[in-house]
């Protein structure tokens, strides 16, 4: 069964750094794309990173790019994502998604996700 369990948010200043995690189970992890996405209040779901799993190459949103890095420890069957210099814009829900795609192009497009976690919340303030 597919499962996904995101940990991590919380409420940080301006220019502050946050780490959030998404433990997922055997069958979710041994998928080929994973990726993180954000959703603001009123605005439509973004997809901001994600991981293939054969070359551990990744993809970011041009809005994140430079700031925020996607990354997996196997051995925990986690994924995580460092969020460095964060602004007020970077508020929002975050989750991660798992693709049942075997795809090796990990597109940030809500459609090549099947599972998704619960989300954690991420505020920034100012």
């Amino acid at each position: 069964q597919a499962q996904l369990m995101e940990s991590g948010g919380d409420s940080v200043q301006a220019g502050g750094s946050l780490t959030v995690a998404c433990a997922a189970s055997e069958s979710t992890y041994s998928r080929y794309c994973m990726a993180w996405f954000r959703q603001a209040p009123g605005k439509e779901r973004e997809g901001i990173a994600s991981i293939y799993r054969g070359d551990r190459s990744t993809r970011y949103a041009d809005s994140v790019k430079g700031r925020f890095t996607i990354s997996q420890d196997n051995a925990k069957k986690t994924l995580y994502l460092q969020m460095n210099s964060l602004q007020p814009e970077d508020t929002g829900m975050y989750y991660c998604a798992s693709s049942r795609s075997p795809s090796y192009d990990c597109v940030l497009g809500t459609y090549l996700y099947h599972d998704w976690g619960q989300g954690t919340q991420v505020t920034v303030s100012s």
